[in-house]
């Protein structure tokens, strides 16, 4: 990950010198950063307490006492997702609604055993309604831009499908249900070509955060 010295030598003069302030459950505690990313537009600093929202929004992950390994992966999407939204907001016609973030947040819920269990991990972390929209507000704006930018544009050949279905499908279909008739080429068609969208989407963006990472500078201020 490439830095300017200077930069860092002032970032981390920063994390030093100053500590961002948050209220989780009434107590103030220092909101230590963690990373710095800046893709071109800005340098957008990653908090510990974001890592800590990240986590509160996925369900059954511990947040009492998180490991590192679900910090660190944490702190790996936020990155991603820094680099994308960078790059989202020159687009300012794919601004979400507010039907959509509404529609995001009983999409979220969805996930959760319970109106309740949601609300209360959101408790205990501190993320409050408004800093959660602004999370949905982000996400839809990333997923806008990744549709925009990839899933529009993408093309499937017959050929790409009729192969798949024959080297990939009928194989698999077999091993799985060797004593069942493989469904016909017809029968399938529709669902071997989203599957075949939905694969070259996450390539083409495993690629462009590939080289986003690449040209982006980040910097990893403390280790979790």
């Amino acid at each position: 990950m490439r830095a300017n010295r200077g930069s860092l030598k002032l970032i981390m003069v920063v994390v030093v010198c100053v500590g961002t302030c948050a209220s989780v459950m009434g107590q103030r505690t220092v909101d230590k950063m963690v990373a710095t990313v800046n893709a071109g537009a800005r340098t957008e600093m990653i908090t510990y307490s974001d890592l800590i929202w990240q986590l509160s929004l996925q369900p059954n992950t511990p947040i009492d006492n998180p490991t590192s390994d679900d910090l660190n992966r944490a702190m790996r999407l936020l990155i991603d997702q820094r680099l994308i939204l960078q790059e989202a907001e020159k687009l300012p016609t794919i601004a979400p609604t507010p039907k959509e973030i509404i529609e995001a947040r009983d999409e979220l819920a969805k996930n959760f055993a319970s109106q309740a269990e949601l609300q209360e991990r959101l408790r205990k972390v501190g993320l409050t309604s408004e800093k959660l929209d602004e999370i949905l507000e982000n996400r839809l704006k990333m997923e806008k831009y990744l549709d925009f930018r990839f899933r529009n544009f993408v093309v499937i050949s017959d050929k790409e499908v009729s192969d798949y279905y024959t080297d990939v499908f009928v194989p698999r279909f077999r091993n799985r249900f060797p004593d069942r008739i493989v469904p016909s080429f017809a029968e399938r068609k529709v669902e071997i070509q989203r599957r075949l969208n939905e694969a070259k989407i996450e390539s083409d963006t495993d690629a462009f955060l590939d080289t986003a990472r690449e040209r982006a500078e980040i910097v990893i201020l403390s280790q979790i």
